[in-house]
């Protein structure tokens, strides 16, 4: 697994437990930064990747329940809701990553970590965004 890979799994890790618990995230973060959980600090890019979230929440949000066709954000699974926050700001609003590349890496991440339906809606929402992507920035 590649250090971007991981690096979006942790960011998943830290979004999905703050949704969990109620949290907000940059908060969450912050604790993570100063007393990592683990013996390994954050990646870089985990930390850019959610605070890179967190600045752009409710634009990601309008464009998740715009665009996912029938399913409200509150009516995704959580772990989805994570994956594709962090893809929908990679393919929005990163410009270090492919979109094809974010698109692949969330697919990645539902098909390991969430239900069998996942992966064909988490990239058909992503490829939408990625469609569209020059209307919204």
């Amino acid at each position: 697994m590649s250090a971007r890979s991981k690096a979006r799994k942790r960011a998943l890790d830290i979004l999905f437990e703050a949704d969990q618990r109620g949290l907000n995230a940059d908060t969450l973060l912050a604790q993570r930064v100063s007393t990592p959980a683990t013996q390994h600090p954050l990646n870089d890019y985990t930390v850019e990747i959610v605070q890179g979230v967190v600045s752009k929440w409710v634009e990601i949000n309008e464009l998740l329940a715009t665009y996912s066709q029938g399913w409200t954000i509150d009516r995704m699974p959580a772990v989805d809701r994570a994956i594709l926050r962090i893809g929908a700001w990679e393919v929005v609003y990163s410009e270090q990553v492919p979109d094809v590349v974010a698109i692949s890496e969330a697919v990645t991440l539902a098909t390991t970590l969430s239900t069998d339906d996942s992966p064909t809606f988490v990239n058909g929402l992503l490829a939408r965004l990625a469609e569209i992507k020059p209307t919204l920035v």
